[in-house]
């Protein structure tokens, strides 16, 4: 394996590295005025939500680790407390990387990568319409987090009003994720699309509480077949089959010709998230 000392790396070494392994990292497509009005249009990758109650976002503008300098938009929320979080989706992507060119001071990307600002209600930036969700936030604070290239600046955001495109809306009017269709930052040049067979789902453990894989028989657990996700998904039940339901279940059951086979097809039932019909056989 290999290990690294991170005060030992030359800085660009050191985000190449923390940017492939700390991915998929959502996008944050900030809007920005300075004093004088004039707009800002930037993407960051070192972008998250932190808090709910009350809604806080978190993104952090880093000094160039070219020149040293200080981006548009971090000295931009300096003077004007305020911007726009604007979601990236596929369709806008190559646009919003386009705007992250460093183009001179007061060059309105807006105009650059052809978006087109809307008025927000309660702050001064200018929300992109071509976003599906766009937060309109108070910046409370901004953390220096060091100082010269590549040193990060928090900017730690109220969101107070959110604006959501219905086409990306279901039924019950939550945002359907199939539907809006986000990308994220991986490493290097690499983006990921969260669409499609990338898209699955994991219950939380929120009301019920698993017996853990520690509670798994050893002949399971030690199964030459069946994965640590497996096993995870078969911890998650409550409580093991009784004996009665395994001796119904032994009298309907086909017949194994080995252990591995019978783990196959315990396998196959997990995948299609059948666990109750996946112990049965395992202790069939």
């Amino acid at each position: 394996m290999l290990s690294i000392n991170p005060k030992e790396l030359a800085i660009p070494a050191l985000q190449k590295y923390l940017q492939s392994a700390i991915a998929p990292r959502p996008v944050c497509f900030a809007s920005t005025v300075n004093k004088n009005g004039e707009p800002n249009l930037a993407p960051f990758s070192f972008f998250n939500i932190f808090s709910s109650n009350p809604p806080i976002a978190v993104f952090s503008p880093a000094y160039s680790g070219r020149t040293g300098q200080s981006k548009d938009t971090l000295d931009n929320v300096l003077e004007v407390a305020e911007c726009v979080i604007n979601v990236v989706t596929y369709d806008m992507v190559h646009q919003t990387s386009l705007a992250s060119s460093p183009f001179p001071k007061g060059v309105n990307e807006f105009v650059k990568a052809n978006f087109t600002p809307i008025a927000s209600e309660l702050v001064k930036p200018f929300r992109v319409k071509e976003s599906p969700v766009q937060m309109e936030c108070k910046v409370l604070e901004v953390k220096e987090l060091g100082k010269g290239g590549g040193a990060g600046n928090l900017v730690i955001c109220e969101i107070v009003k959110i604006h959501i495109d219905e086409n990306v809306l279901n039924e019950h009017n939550q945002i359907d994720t199939r539907k809006l269709d986000l990308v994220a930052r991986m490493g290097d040049n690499f983006y990921c699309r969260a669409n499609g067979d990338a898209l699955f789902e994991v219950q939380k453990p929120i009301t019920t509480i698993g017996i853990g894989i520690d509670q798994i028989p050893d002949h399971i657990k030690n199964s030459r077949v069946l994965t640590g996700n497996n096993l995870g998904l078969l911890a998650s039940v409550e409580q093991l089959p009784n004996a009665e339901e395994i001796e119904a279940f032994k009298k309907t059951s086909q017949s194994f010709s080995s252990t591995d086979e019978q783990h196959r097809y315990a396998q196959t039932l997990l995948e299609a998230n059948k666990v109750k019909e996946a112990w049965l056989v395992l202790y069939s």
